[in-house]
């Protein structure tokens, strides 16, 4: 009796070890075919305003790592000179003129969103990588709806939180109009916390979640856009948040800013550290940009002007993307790219076959990134909304021209990025030639528009 209860013990020992050794073999890991794919987006940061491209003030160890492991990109464009539009550029891959979204939407009830968002569609970005099998997540700004069709779950985001307008207080959470504006999926919650550190720890969890399967999180800081409140020191936004300005008696300065750049900073280490400790890295693709030029407590040298318009400093970002294996760090290339290519890029690099019905504008940059093609020849446009009036630019190859009013400069920007030498009166054949693409773009943007009204 004794031996048989002895050799059941030994029996159920080796079953529990082979059993705990079960469990401890490694899970299957998303595929170079199917690679993660984390994007990283801030808001209203200016061009220098990183140490790859030149702070002096701000330190950025965590961003520049990705610059130094994979691909810097001199000449990116964010799709608009605000926040709205060019989001609609990302998750439809396609001029947002098309959708009627060239300013950004106001607060929730406010008169200036009344309507309008960016409607869901088949095509949309997370809805395409969700026919590829990926989990989908976006932490941090959408700005683009309020609606539940517009919503980022209607659009193919299986797990959103964050705020739904274009700012919040960030320790509050309230919105413009004083209404609470921080979202799990599309039911208001409270979370104390401030926003950049919450949006962090979402995208960590998430990631340490889905470690087994592919996943495409947009990690949307609202960083560092306005109320300019630093993220060591809980306080209270005035006014609802609004928008100091340099000459206000109780303005905001560039401490604060480089706070706020630096704890975004930080959240980027925290995610690049979660791959790691995951077994991600090398599947998985990394991208960072800035959604448009910086403000007035931003650096845009050497840049001119700043964001709402449609000089380089409104509209020229950082953009770098690093993928191990795939794509060769230390690269820096001069390759003209603008958001809605990151549309096309991932959806790529992801293996998904687009339909043609999508009718993506942007462009596929993987292969150059990945050093198979050479920088390619682009032309792009854009148009925004600035106060009561609108300025337009077309930039193809080096040149690009810039429509104020009834004033048409050109410039050479690739070696002019200030914009200072005006080439219109030596060049008025290529102020021309640009001007007609401009209007061509114009009223192909405008024909699709008009269906839409």
């Amino acid at each position: 009796m004794l031996a048989r209860t002895r050799t059941a013990i030994f029996v159920a020992a080796l079953l529990a070890l082979f059993s705990a050794k079960a469990v401890a073999q490694p899970v299957q890991r998303p595929g170079p075919d199917r690679p993660n794919v984390v994007l990283i987006i801030t808001d209203d940061m200016g061009y220098a305003d990183l140490g790859s491209y030149g702070a002096r003030d701000i330190r950025t160890p965590n961003l520049d790592r990705l610059a130094r492991e994979g691909v810097r990109f001199t000449d990116f464009y964010a799709n608009a000179s605000t926040c709205t539009p060019t989001r609609a550029g990302l998750i439809s891959g396609r001029y947002q003129q098309r959708y009627l979204l060239e300013a950004p939407l106001g607060a929730n009830g406010a008169a200036s969103s009344a309507g309008r968002g960016l409607e869901a569609s088949p095509y949309s970005l997370p809805r395409l990588l969700k026919s590829r099998g990926y989990a989908t997540a976006l932490f941090g700004k959408w700005h683009l709806g309020y609606t539940a069709t517009q919503s980022p779950n209607a659009h193919g985001f299986d797990t959103f939180f964050g705020l739904k307008s274009g700012y919040h207080d960030y320790w509050r959470h309230n919105d413009s109009r004083g209404q609470p504006d921080l979202w799990e999926n599309d039911t208001p919650v409270t979370v104390y916390g401030y926003t950049t550190d919450l949006i962090t720890a979402r995208t960590v969890k998430f990631i340490e979640a889905h470690a087994a399967e592919p996943f495409f999180i947009d990690v949307a800081y609202n960083a560092p856009h306005w109320p300019f409140q630093r993220p060591e020191t809980p306080s209270v936004a005035a006014n609802n948040a609004r928008f100091v300005k340099p000459a206000d008696s109780l303005t905001s300065s560039r401490a604060d800013y480089v706070a706020m750049v630096e704890r975004v900073d930080r959240g980027v280490g925290e995610i690049l550290a979660a791959l790691e400790q995951q077994g991600l890295t090398r599947n998985t693709l990394v991208i960072f940009t800035n959604d448009n030029g910086g403000e007035w407590l931003s650096d845009n040298t050497p840049l001119f002007n700043r964001k709402w318009t449609t000089w380089e400093g409104g509209i020229r970002v950082p953009a770098m993307a690093r993928w191990p294996g795939r794509i060769p760090p230390k690269q820096v290339t001069p390759q003209v790219g603008i958001t809605m290519d990151l549309t096309a890029t991932i959806l790529a690099a992801a293996g998904v076959v687009v339909p043609a019905e999508a009718k993506l504008d942007g462009v596929n940059l993987l292969p150059l990134m990945e050093g198979r093609t050479p920088a390619m020849e682009r032309t792009l446009f854009w148009r925004a909304a600035v106060g009561a009036g609108i300025m337009r630019a077309a930039r193809d190859g080096e040149h690009k021209i810039v429509v104020d009013g009834d004033h048409l400069f050109l410039y050479n920007v690739r070696r002019d990025p200030g914009e200072r030498t005006d080439l219109a009166r030596s060049r008025p054949d290529l102020a021309r030639a640009l001007r007609l693409k401009l209007e061509s773009w114009e009223a192909q943007v405008n024909a699709e528009a008009a269906t839409r009204r």
